[in-house]
């Protein structure tokens, strides 16, 4: 998404390096550090993000939220995982974190993956799309509620073959004590 799109005062563009540390202050407030224990993030560590499927909704120069997606593989398949999905807390009810999907999921349509997968409220996550996936179709590295893990073809029939174990599609990073700084 190369354009920025204007909606109701606040605005959606691409993430930009300079919106690492903000994105990642907004996500410490939002879901704190806990978010780290979570099987999701398994499979985010030692991976960025993609660069053409970041996105920050700002307004007056402060970022109202952000959503980024990450590549995975399942059984084989190249796909995108959702996530984090923050929105400042103040400035919820406001469609920022529909619109920052819908823009994620309209780049990523552009591209080679097939569906995007979420551990998420199927309620809201529906509005775009998502629907949950049979129980045991797909499994992440760690627990995660069965009746949490949705997901979204990008392209027909990208749902229909996916099952199996949910993977890091590549690192960028080592993910030891070492690679971390911490050894």
């Amino acid at each position: 998404m190369s354009e920025t799109l204007s909606v109701q005062g606040w605005q959606v563009r691409g993430e930009a390096a300079a919106d690492a540390a903000r994105v990642e202050a907004l996500n410490h407030s939002v879901f704190g550090p806990g978010r780290f224990a979570k099987a999701a993030y398994r499979l985010r560590e030692g991976v960025g993000p993609l660069p053409g499927l970041s996105f920050v909704a700002t307004e007056d120069g402060v970022l109202r939220g952000s959503v980024r997606f990450w590549p995975v593989q399942v059984g084989g398949h190249e796909s995108l995982l959702l996530g984090p999905l923050a929105v400042d807390p103040a400035q919820r009810g406001r469609g920022i974190g529909i619109a920052l999907m819908q823009a994620g999921i309209e780049a990523a349509r552009r591209g080679p993956h097939g569906a995007i997968l979420l551990v998420g409220d199927e309620p809201y996550y529906a509005k775009v799309g998502f629907s949950r996936l049979p129980p045991g179709r797909v499994k992440f590295p760690g627990p995660v509620d069965a009746n949490r893990i949705l997901g979204l073809s990008l392209h027909s029939g990208g749902l229909l073959n996916l099952s199996g174990q949910i993977r890091r599609a590549m690192l960028d990073d080592p993910v030891c004590a070492d690679g971390a700084g911490l050894g």
